[in-house]
This record gives C-alpha cells, sequence and structure tokens, in this order.
C-alpha cells in the first residue's frame, strides 16, 4: 500500500513541474513568428551593398587624421596638455575605424554621419567612443539610483583635462571641415546648433560653453592662456 501511495505521489509531482525534467533548452523556448525564421545576428549586414574603398578615399581620410591630430596636438601642448596632445584620437588608425573613415570619406563632415545614414548606425562610432575620454558619450553610465520616468541612464561629470581636450577636439574638427570659413565663432556655432547639451553632465556641458565662448569673443590666445593658467594649479 505504501508502495502504491509513492508512485501516485511520485506521478503527480511529475506531472505538476513537467519543466523540471526538460532540458535547458527545451525549457527557454522561443516560438518565432509564423512567416519568419530564427537566425543568429553575425553583426554583417548581408544583404547590404556598402561603397567600395577607393585609393582616393583612402588616402584623403589618412591626410584628414593625421592634419586633424596635429591641430589637437598643437592646441594641447599650447595649455600643457602634452601626453593627451600626442595620444588623441590613435584609435582612429585601428582597421575598425580607419577603413569606415576611407569607405565613408565626405571632406566636409564625420565620415560617421555618412555611414549611419547608410546602416542606420556607426560601427566606428562605437569602437571610438569607449576608447577616447575627451568625448562626453564615454562619460555616461546606468542610473540605478532614478525614479520612474527618469533616463535610464546618467551623465558623469568629466574631469577638467578631458573637457579641454574635448574643446580642442571641436576647434580642429571645425578648422579641417570649414577651411577657410573657420572662425573662432564656429566650435561654438556648432555646439549651440547640437543637442550634445541634453546627454552631458550640467557642470560638464557648461565649463565647455564657458571655453567656447570665451574663444569666440576673446580668441584662442587669451583662452588657451586662461586654461593653462587653471590646469597649473
Amino acid at each position: 500500500m505504501d508502495k502504491e501511495k509513492a508512485t501516485r505521489a511520485h506521478e503527480t509531482y511529475m506531472s505538476a513541474d513537467e519543466t523540471s525534467c526538460k532540458s535547458p533548452h527545451e525549457q527557454y523556448q522561443v516560438t518565432p513568428a509564423a512567416d519568419s525564421r530564427v537566425r543568429m545576428y553575425t553583426g554583417r549586414l548581408t544583404h547590404h551593398k556598402r561603397p567600395a574603398i577607393t585609393r582616393e578615399g583612402f588616402m584623403n581620410h589618412l591626410r584628414t587624421v593625421v592634419r586633424h591630430k596635429e591641430l589637437v596636438m598643437i592646441g594641447c601642448f599650447r595649455v600643457g596638455l602634452y601626453r593627451q596632445g600626442l595620444l588623441h584620437d590613435l584609435s582612429k588608425f585601428a582597421p575598425t575605424e580607419f577603413l569606415v573613415g576611407a569607405r565613408y570619406f565626405q571632406g566636409n563632415r564625420s565620415p560617421n554621419n555618412a555611414e549611419r545614414e547608410d546602416i542606420g548606425y556607426s560601427s566606428s562610432w562605437l569602437h571610438h567612443k569607449g576608447r577616447n575620454r575627451h568625448h562626453f558619450e564615454y562619460w555616461v553610465d546606468y542610473n540605478l539610483r532614478g525614479k520612474d520616468g527618469e533616463s535610464p541612464l546618467v551623465p558623469v561629470k568629466m574631469p577638467g583635462r578631458f573637457v579641454v581636450e574635448m574643446l580642442m577636439d571641436r576647434i580642429a574638427a571645425s578648422k579641417v571641415y570649414l577651411g577657410d570659413a573657420y572662425t573662432d565663432k564656429s566650435p561654438l556655432g556648432y555646439f549651440d546648433g547640437g543637442r550634445a547639451r541634453k546627454f552631458m553632465h550640467p557642470e560638464t556641458a557648461a565649463l565647455l560653453e564657458k571655453l567656447l565662448r570665451m574663444l569666440a569673443e576673446k580668441g584662442e590666445d587669451y583662452t588657451f592662456s586662461y586654461i593653462r593658467g587653471k590646469l597649473s594649479k
């Protein structure tokens, strides 16, 4: 009798908890839509033909990157940021970034924007922003203290030396892309016309804007002298 009770109890337990007897693959099956197949995403756009890399695009992008680094280095050296001036944007020479620049070379704007327009995102930028601390996007983290309705991301305040490198980066980019049309007001105009302020820490945005306005109103010599004095303290 006891053996029969034990058998019935075992059968009841097994029927009530069938998933415990299933393999991990069986427990977590996902039923795809009737007219679709579930595939592993490889990161490659198999159904999209990107522009070819030409020798002209390769050489033009190389010259642009070198010129940009040269201008940032000069600016950083003028304010005493020698190490940052030398190391600025070295990741642009990595194949992940450089080949995208050569493929989508524009001449008057970042090739990352052209890649975004072509495929919906920039693989070069995703690689770049996580390796260069002078970009405010590097300083964005998860917000674990946020309340309902608040952004799940939180901007972190950037150290001053990286804000200064960001300033030099914006000056250099404006000079490269605008050419003879560049003025000391150009970097401020680009900042005012963009949406970067929304995603930056308020103190970081305030400091960058202060330096950009100083540049627009008083020029490079005054602004760089002011920055060097602050960094030396």
